[in-house]
């Protein structure tokens, strides 16, 4: 009997059972076939398996929704993921709920003939995966339209979409469920961190939530580097990808990625978890909002009733100077803190009022903990001011190319150092 690698799962066993099936698909892509079948050969667990999927096998294929670089699908995969060899059958057992598998299609624009490097975003997502299923969106395998022959990621379906579509509803809950929300994605940016790796086009809409605002799952490792590479980098960046208002000063003067300009896209998001909305929805995407971010610091405004002490560490986070943003190990550290207070003082003070000291706390955390309880206060008062605002018809919130809009640094002085 070979030992058991997960539950139900001899890596030994379906190895064996994998290679027999080599001959029996193929994507006619040598590095596609190379990549799965190396997924296979190595999968430890049911979640590390990838498989070459049919398009045949999907039904109810529905548009859902349009990335920067790809269109996406709604559909049902009627198989569904392995989860367990059945000995009795002979056969796989899959999840399919006898309906079939909810599952996104994201189309891979002008892939039809894709190479090993095209593929680099999709092994950098599926290495981050492993080391970490609940904060990343599951990555089942690849498809091919045979219409237009381009290739389609199959993930798993995140059922409330992305962090953009949910900041309305997110600004109104308590600190404590805000705080462990912005940790979770804080983990998930951290594996990659972890991993050498930044992500390079980190902003709400590459974050996806689940049904019941527990989980959050990062998606999109397109401009994702190792960060060996990036420092490796003598030149200035001459094509710029992203969403204007996430992206650090120091890349918008075409400096390379790195850990700190994803630090800063995520004070961003910090205050989104604030505001509601998107920073600067209210005003054009251009070449003026660019300036004003390098050449001014300009920063989005600090909404009324927000904590100091998280005003204090989202000002950290979009510094200008990106030596002086904390790093994704502080950043976690800070908000573990910060939640376990939280958690202690509700339970100890389970209507609100501060009768019972939380024990084991300095000074600092203390008041710090006190300033979430009365930020609680006044949001039960008065509920977060998250009236629907129109966007501005020329602020873009999906990546495109940004290089045209970019005013060059020798005459607008985008290369300045800019003191705060």
């Amino acid at each position: 009997m070979q030992p058991y690698t997960d539950y139900q799962w001899c890596q030994q066993c379906n190895t064996k059972r994998f290679q027999q099936d080599f001959s029996k698909w193929t994507s006619k892509n040598e590095f596609i076939d190379k990549f799965i079948q190396e997924a296979q050969l190595n999968a430890k667990s049911s979640y590390e398996i990838l498989e070459w999927i049919p398009y045949n096998n999907s039904s109810e294929i529905n548009y859902y929704d349009k990335g920067g670089f790809s269109e996406i699908h709604k559909a049902i995969w009627l198989d569904g993921p392995i989860y367990s060899w059945n000995f009795n059958k002979q056969q796989w057992n899959r999840c399919n709920f006898q309906t079939g598998y909810e599952v996104i299609l994201k189309t891979l624009n002008s892939s039809s003939s894709l190479d090993s490097k095209f593929l680099d975003e999709w092994k950098y997502h599926y290495n981050c995966q492993k080391k970490s299923f609940s904060k990343f969106i599951q990555f089942f395998g690849i498809t091919q339209d045979p219409n237009n022959l381009n290739y389609i990621i199959v993930m798993s379906y995140a059922k409330k979409g992305s962090l953009k579509k949910c900041l309305s509803d997110i600004a109104k809950f308590k600190w404590q469920v805000r705080l462990q929300l912005l940790k979770n994605i804080v983990s998930g940016l951290k594996v990659i961190h972890e991993s050498n790796l930044t992500h390079g086009d980190f902003h709400d809409g590459n974050i996806l939530m689940s049904d019941d605002y527990n989980e959050l799952f990062i998606i999109d490792l397109g401009l994702c580097r190792p960060i060996s590479d990036l420092q490796d980098s003598v030149n200035k960046v001459n094509k710029i990808y992203g969403v204007l208002p996430y992206m650090a000063p120091e890349i918008l003067r075409k400096n390379p990625y790195t850990p700190a300009s994803d630090i800063y896209s995520f004070s961003m998001i910090m205050w989104e978890f604030t505001s509601g909305i998107p920073p600067f929805n209210h005003e054009a995407h251009d070449n003026h909002l660019t300036l004003s971010i390098c050449k001014e610091g300009r920063r989005p405004e600090i909404i009324k009733n927000t904590p100091k002490c998280y005003i204090d560490l989202m000002k950290s986070c979009w510094d200008s100077d990106p030596s002086k943003r904390p790093t994704i190990k502080m950043l976690e550290n800070i908000l573990s803190d910060w939640n376990m207070c939280i958690s202690e003082y509700y339970r100890f003070n389970r209507d609100g009022n501060y009768v019972y000291k939380v024990p084991n706390l300095d000074n600092q955390l203390t008041n710090n903990m006190l300033e979430f309880v009365e930020a609680d206060k006044a949001l039960f008062q008065e509920q977060a001011n998250t009236s629907v605002i129109q966007s501005h018809s020329q602020a873009y919130y999906t990546s495109r190319k940004l290089t045209e809009i970019l005013v060059q640094e020798e005459t607008q002085g985008l290369d300045c150092i800019i003191e705060d």
